[in-house]
Formats: structure tokens, sequence, C-alpha cells
């Protein structure tokens, strides 16, 4: 049973002729000594689950600067994967904006070329359509001529005509 200080103080011992008994300071220094002896091992428990303490801080200190390294690590990271991919967008944007022009020029130029084709042909066939007409002008007064003079040429010159009405209707 352990003692406390305040119960050592106050211990009276029975005194006997030359002093206090034999017996009675014998089985108090046993106390005292069991008592001292519970109080050291207990206080070398304590101070070896005070070390084994502090290095269990010491490992969580380690851990959590390892874990705030890492989570900066993580955070430039990530910023540098945001920033890289939004210059890549930037990038994949101007290009595309390139290609759409250079589609949309291809496109002007052959829209301008196309124009140009039919206006040429146009021009085509009226002259086409021109000529004809002058043609069929022509033979309309030369088949009446031949009309009064009896030969049968006289059936081609509707031919004519009907094909000039057919290249105005086409080129119209």
């Amino acid at each position: 049973m352990p003692l406390t200080p305040v119960e050592v103080r106050h211990l009276q011992m029975r005194r006997g002729l030359f002093g206090y008994r034999a017996g009675g300071v014998d089985r108090a220094m046993d106390d005292i000594a069991e008592s001292f002896e519970g109080v050291w091992r207990e206080r070398a428990e304590l101070l070896d689950r005070v070390e084994a303490l502090e290095a269990e801080l010491n490992h969580h200190v380690e851990l959590e600067q390892l874990l705030r390294s890492t989570l900066i690590a993580a955070e430039r990271a990530a910023q540098e994967m945001r920033e890289t991919s939004r210059r890549e967008a930037e990038v994949i944007i101007t290009e595309a904006n390139a290609q759409a022009r250079r589609v949309l020029r291809d496109a002007l130029a052959e829209k301008e070329r196309l124009l140009a084709d039919t206006r040429r042909v146009r021009a085509l066939l009226r002259s086409a359509l021109t000529v004809i007409e002058e043609a069929s002008t022509a033979d309309a007064a030369e088949v009446p001529a031949v009309g009064r003079i009896g030969e049968g040429p006289a059936t081609d010159a509707p031919d004519a005509v009907d094909g000039a009405d057919e290249t105005q209707r086409l080129a119209g």
C-alpha cells in the first residue's frame, strides 16, 4: 500500500527506552521503501509512456508535414494542369478559327468561281441564242421565198424556231 508524503510526515513511531522501537521503525521503513519503489516504478512507466507519446507525436508531426507538402504539390500540379489545359484549349480554338477562316475563304472563292462560270455559261447561251435567233430570222425570210418557188425545205424552219425557244428557255 503506497504511502503519501503527508502520511510519511505524520507517521508516529513508538518510543522505547533508548529511542524509537526498532520493530515499528523497521515496518515503517519497509512501508516507505515499498511505497517509494511503487512510485519509482510508476514514474519509470510514465517516463516510458511520455517517450512513446513524444515519438508518436514526432511521427504525426512528420506525417503532417509530409501531407502538407504533398497537398501543396498536388495543388500546384492541379494548377499547372489547369493552366496547360487552358493554353491547349486556346491553341485548339485558334487553330479551329484559322481552319474555319480557310474553309470560309475557300468556299467564297469556289462561290466566286461558280458565279463566274455561271456568268460565262449564260453569256455563251445568250450569244448562242442570238446566233440561233438570227439564223432562224434569216431562215424565216428565206422560207416564204422558197415556199413560193415550190421547194420543200419550208418544214425545217419550225424546228429551228423550236430549238431557239428551247435554248432561250434553258438560258432564262
